[in-house]
């Protein structure tokens, strides 16, 4: 039998176990990040600011997480979904799709103008997984200075910006799925 999920908002008890799920699902773009990127994880004082400020989802069965969707409010009218993990364990089981769902109905019910997000852009669990669920590629004269400021940021820490791409979804737009 397959586990039931549930997409809670994030909660303190959930902080010890979001880690294992950064690095269980970082070993997936090994050969598209260098290891240094795939080592990254969120430090514990971020995942609480999230969670205070109600920016953090998370996937949960049997009451253990196992993905998340954290967002940050870079810009005053877009939220920005700055890290989507699904632990593989539990891949390919429409949880990320739910992540993602969660975040862009919060954006909307918050009267955010769109969801914005930087990713790869060929794993197909990546830019092809998010274009399924109606966001668009930015062309460069269509980044904010905020979403610039991401791509120097991202290159900086070793991310080839060729091989990404920025992101975007209206809030109004009736999704697909």
């Amino acid at each position: 039998m397959l586990p039931l999920y549930a997409i809670v908002p994030g909660r303190l008890e959930h902080i010890a176990r979001l880690n294992d799920i950064e690095r269980s699902a970082a070993r997936l773009l090994e050969g598209y990040a260098p290891e240094s990127v795939l080592c990254e994880i969120t430090t514990a004082a971020d995942f609480r600011t999230a969670i205070t400020a109600g920016l953090l989802w998370v996937a949960v069965t049997d009451a253990q997480p196992v993905g998340f969707a954290h967002v940050k409010l870079l810009e005053r009218s877009r939220a920005h979904l700055d890290e989507l993990d699904v632990h593989p364990d539990h891949a390919r089981r429409g949880v990320g799709r739910r992540l993602v769902r969660a975040v862009c109905d919060w954006a909307a019910a918050s009267y955010l103008d769109a969801v914005t997000l930087s990713t790869f852009r060929r794993p197909p669990w990546n830019a092809p997984f998010y274009a399924s669920m109606d966001f668009r590629a930015l062309t460069e004269s269509e980044l904010t200075p905020a979403l610039r400021r991401v791509v120097a940021q991202e290159t900086r820490r070793g991310l080839d910006p060729t091989q990404r791409v920025v992101m975007y979804r209206e809030t109004r737009v009736a999704p697909a799925w």
